[in-house]
């Protein structure tokens, strides 16, 4: 725990101007992020009398190292350096909206040649319309498939897309009316990115007069006698009427609009939020986040609207945006929501009528949001204090272990030997923090060294990183100042306060092994004079805890929160070696010769192959017949015919069941064996890993 005044900027050092301030641990990790006016005034409020400030913000300085600070020329690129440094870094100490889930969104891919309807979720991609975000996916498919019989847009991937263009036959839904069937050629790709629009329209609030014009032309139908039609048209209205009753008219006059609502206590805040287009409420989100220090509802605003419309442009920013209180200042938050729309936004309170009715809506949901959050929390904190209090008192530790790193080692039968490190902070999962390991130093099956392997790779990067860095090795004083905001990943690629290096130390290491792997680890750390970090292993068999240099494990009892938080740490280690173990195996199975010719990109590989249509195929052609193919010449043809030749073609696959040879061909797409089933069971390609045999780790 640091002396705030040991880092305490010289009098007259911090500028009076508007600027953005990081304060950093004795690792050099940046823990908080902050914008001001005054440079010099915020600044000033950390080095008062420790008693006078809010427990969270005393705890920051104290943990805090070093403060150093950039000058910009106006408070909204103050702003625009704060979001991206947050961003960036991922400060322990800043406010940060946590969610429990991803929100779905209904996405129109607009950007391909024939648009697909999909559920989305994550980050926005360019050229794809989206609506919402909806609570559940369940009710994104609920209304898709209410609008599919009077909108039939593909909702297929890509895949079946293909193979049903390939066959000449569409899928269920072009059977039964819901797809239009753009694969088989039933529409042109302008008639189908014609629905695709008409879908969009709908579903951004244009409803009245498209469903005016299906009225009219039901009617028509029915003076015409033709019936049929007519019951269709009738349905289809009844169909879209459907699917706007699932969001009811909450503002008059189309209004589009963001409404935000705070819920508070002295520890933390739940942040609401409601997306209402056309006048209905089109989506719903909430956030909750710890109050670091003691901060006001509208600087709690100000960063939901930054997490909020930080990535947007456009028409995804809103008209206007209601909160229950204005950030001070206003004006720069006002003129950046403005850039990044592109026109102005009008960023109020309501005061009146219909939207500050549903405003107070937005508020007790977000009241209940906190509820049920301190209801869920005060369970897990405790939870998770009395685990780390736990394993602490049980490996002798002196203070809890308040990051905690697992490693794990994945193989099948020796080969694509791989490992993972998971980080656990607090207790909780920290996946940004996840690292995968491919072991290099030998060939072969060997877990323990494997572990010293791993272990040694590791903390090598966190030495180098820890000297690399210093004691502010660049020279450079703390807090000097550097004028204008720098460019865009300038600063952030040669800065190490980044959490996405090594440079940050674990205090307890775990290893997904008994003795011999703790023994390895222990080894690693002492081969590389590190003493302060503790080392433990976590056996399957009986789940027992081992510690270097102790001839008998640490038994926890069964119900210990200690021994659940071990098996978690340990079983998402484990899961996380295993998946990247399966990705590269099938990889290599998937191999194919094409991927031995040099100079031969993913682009004229796919055209051989939809030219010749396998690699089986292609071995047998001529250079002239290769030549025919856009884009392959004379040269490339004749080390394309070389390299094939020189590759021996996969053995046949064979059924384990029966021992029968099955017929072969190559797939079409990427020279993967390919196998018919016979009635006895599934075949197994030939060189694949068969499970029953082989155990996979």
């Amino acid at each position: 725990m640091a002396d705030p005044s040991s880092y305490r900027p010289r009098p007259g050092q911090i500028p009076d101007s508007p600027g953005v301030y990081r304060f950093r641990d004795e690792h050099r990790r940046v823990i908080y992020v902050g914008k001001a006016k005054s440079l010099r005034q915020r600044l000033a409020n950390y080095f008062q009398d420790l008693a006078g400030l809010h427990p969270r913000t005393r705890t920051m300085v104290t943990t805090a190292a070093s403060v150093e600070w950039t000058v910009v020329s106006t408070e909204v690129e103050a702003l625009q350096l704060e979001y991206s440094w947050i961003k960036e870094y991922d400060p322990r100490f800043n406010v940060k909206y946590r969610d429990d889930k991803s929100y779905p969104y209904l996405a129109v891919t607009m950007n391909e040649e024939y648009p697909r309807v999909q559920v989305m979720r994550g980050q926005k991609r360019k050229g794809v319309r989206y609506f919402g975000p909806y609570g559940h996916a369940w009710a994104i498919r609920d209304t898709v498939d209410l609008l599919l019989r009077v909108f039939p847009v593909r909702t297929c991937s890509a895949g079946v897309f293909k193979n049903a263009a390939r066959t000449g036959r569409p899928c269920l839904l072009g059977y039964i009316g819901k797809c239009s069937a753009p694969c088989v050629g039933r529409v042109s790709a302008e008639e189908h990115r014609e629905l695709a629009e008409e879908f969009s329209d709908f579903m951004a609030g244009r409803t009245g007069a498209y469903i005016r014009r299906l009225e009219q032309r039901m009617t028509e139908a029915a003076e015409e006698m033709e019936y049929e039609r007519a019951a269709r048209l009738r349905d289809d209205i009844e169909a879209l009427r459907k699917a706007m009753e699932k969001s009811a008219v909450v503002l008059a006059d189309a209004t589009d609009a963001d409404l935000i609502a705070v819920a508070e206590d002295e520890l933390e805040a739940a942040v609401q939020i409601f997306h209402v287009r056309g006048g209905r409420v089109r989506g719903q989100r909430g956030w909750v986040t710890d109050k670091v220090e003691e901060v006001t509802t509208g600087a709690l605003v100000e960063h939901a609207l930054q997490q909020l419309y930080g990535e947007e442009k456009g028409d995804s920013v809103p008209k206007e945006v209601l909160v229950p209180a204005l950030p001070d200042p206003v004006e720069p938050v006002q003129e950046w929501l403005a850039e990044r729309r592109g026109s102005g936004v009008s960023l109020r309170i309501p005061q009146r009528g219909d939207k500050k009715a549903l405003m107070e809506t937005v508020q007790r949901n977000a009241q209940h949001s906190l509820v049920l959050h301190k209801t869920k929390r005060a369970s897990d904190l405790t939870t998770r204090s009395r685990a780390l209090e736990e394993i602490a008192e049980a490996l002798d530790l002196d203070s809890a272990p308040l990051r905690i790193e697992c490693y794990d080692i994945s193989h099948l039968q020796g080969d694509d030997v791989v490992a993972s490190m998971v980080v656990f902070e607090d207790g909780l999962q920290r996946k940004s923090e996840y690292r995968r390991f491919q072991i290099k130093g030998f060939e072969g099956q060997d877990d323990v060294r494997s572990m010293h392997e791993v272990i040694t790779r590791r903390f090598k990067r966190y030495i180098a990183e820890k000297g690399k860095t210093g004691e502010w090795a660049d020279g450079r004083e703390s807090g000097q100042e550097v004028a204008g905001v720098p460019e865009p990943g300038e600063e952030m690629k040669d800065d190490d306060g980044r959490p996405k290096r090594f440079a940050y130390p674990p205090q307890l290491v775990v290893v997904d092994g008994g003795r011999p792997q703790v023994t390895a680890a222990q080894r690693a750390l002492d081969e590389l004079g590190i003493d302060d970090i503790a080392v433990c292993g976590l056996a399957k068999r009986l789940e027992e805890v081992w510690v270097p240099g102790d001839d008998d494990p640490v038994i926890l009892p069964r119900t210990s929160e200690g021994l659940y938080l071990l098996q978690r740490v340990r079983d998402e280690a484990h899961r996380f070696a295993i998946t990247y173990q399966r990705v590269k195996r099938g990889k290599r199975f998937r191999a194919s010769p094409l991927d031995d010719v040099p100079g031969l990109g993913e682009t004229r590989k796919q055209a051989l192959i939809k030219h010749f249509g396998s690699v089986k195929k292609l071995r047998s052609a001529t250079i002239d017949q290769i030549r025919e193919v856009p884009g392959i010449g004379l040269k490339t043809a004749e080390t394309i015919a070389v390299a094939l030749a020189q590759a021996a073609p996969a053995a046949p696959a064979v059924n384990t069941a029966t021992g029968e040879i099955m017929d072969y061909t190559e797939d079409t797409q990427n020279g993967e064996p390919e196998t018919t089933a016979g009635s006895s069971g599934q075949p197994v390609a030939a060189g694949a890993p068969d499970e029953r045999r082989g155990q996979e780790k």
